[in-house]
């Protein structure tokens, strides 16, 4: 499955992470062993989201949590305020449940080995190996989308990389791949070249460190590689959202722990998209269309004003002037910024 010139990749990886690879990230310490606490929190909110849009979030986050027992003891509504617009809000739910974990059933300590790392909530096998390697220098392959997408390209490896079969083939060259030494600079490198030279579309191979080895390349089927996923038709929903506004105020209901928006603040929906009689007079807003992984969700405001109105268990009613400390999901935020904007 290697190829013969395989041997070359870790060693040039290296050399080139060395020279131009990123170095200056918030989450990486000069001159002495990496925060454990710091390396998992990057690691947790890089999932799935690039760099340039994590690193205010990281910064916000450890200034309100500087460390693993702050993270644990915090009411569950401030982390989450703290994520608020980042997406994919079970990662904050599992970051606290780890923490809890840890202080649990670690005493405090992050564990070290890559098998107790993966225990804990949220962490794959993956993030796992990323933490131990950059924490405490443990030899251990990561794979993430970025990765398979190296290897994917480099090796020349075929098939989707989510299928099963095709991932445990990624999994052993990812291994068989492992330098002895170097282990930082080169998991840095893997992630490096995948973020910035061999991105999904326009990849820089005139400056990659590997080109000459690269399969793909060679065989002109850059755009081949990975194989993408079979495309399937992605589904369609709406929902109604009402705006109830009183005195500079917008009523909020507390989202279910689980599922979309878990945990966060959102506006009432109305679940038959039927408007309650009392609220007649309420005024149709732009229609908003957030993208999910899995689904597209069309969002209809309706504007009301109130002179009063009940407050039902789960409920809140949130100052317009302090959007910026609730827990609110994105599109959310978005439709209640243009109402304050609005005159009441």
């Amino acid at each position: 499955m290697v190829k013969d010139d395989s041997a070359g990749f870790p060693l040039a990886l290296i050399r080139w992470q060395k020279q131009a690879g990123r170095h200056d990230l918030p989450w990486q310490s000069k001159g002495r062993a990496r925060d454990p606490y710091r390396v998992w929190l990057s690691e947790i909110m890089l999932q799935q989201t690039q760099v340039t849009t994590v690193i205010p979030y990281y910064q916000r986050f450890l200034a309100r949590f500087p460390d693993l027992a702050s993270l644990a003891a915090a009411p569950t509504e401030d982390v989450m305020a703290l994520w608020s617009g980042l997406g994919y809000y079970a990662r904050a739910r599992n970051l606290q449940r780890a923490a809890q974990d840890v202080v649990a059933r670690h005493g405090g300590r992050f564990p070290r080995r890559v098998a107790d790392i993966e225990t804990l909530p949220g962490i794959g096998r993956s993030t796992a190996a990323a933490i131990a390697v950059f924490a405490f220098g443990a030899r251990a392959a990561i794979l993430d989308g970025n990765v398979k997408r190296v290897l994917a390209r480099v090796f020349g490896i075929e098939g989707f990389p989510g299928e099963k079969t095709v991932e445990a083939r990624l999994w052993a060259l990812a291994e068989s791949l492992l330098p002895e030494s170097e282990l930082v600079a080169y998991t840095q490198g893997l992630m490096d070249l995948g973020a910035t030279l061999c991105s999904r579309s326009k990849p820089r191979c005139g400056d990659c460190p590997v080109a000459a080895q690269c399969v793909a390349r060679r065989q002109g089927r850059i755009a081949e590689l990975p194989t993408p996923r079979a495309k399937r038709a992605v589904p369609q929903r709406s929902v109604m959202l009402l705006v109830l506004r009183s005195r500079g105020r917008v009523l909020l209901e507390r989202r279910p722990p689980k599922g979309i928006w878990g945990g966060l603040l959102s506006l009432p929906e109305l679940p038959d998209g039927k408007l309650p009689r009392r609220y007649a007079g309420a005024v149709p807003l732009p229609v908003l269309r957030h993208a999910f992984t899995h689904f597209r969700l069309d969002i209809t405001p309706l504007l009301c004003k109130v002179s009063r109105c009940n407050t039902a268990e789960g409920c809140v009613w949130l100052s317009l002037k302090k959007l910026d400390e609730a827990p609110l999901p994105a599109p959310v935020r978005k439709i209640l910024k243009t109402v304050a904007a609005t005159k009441p």
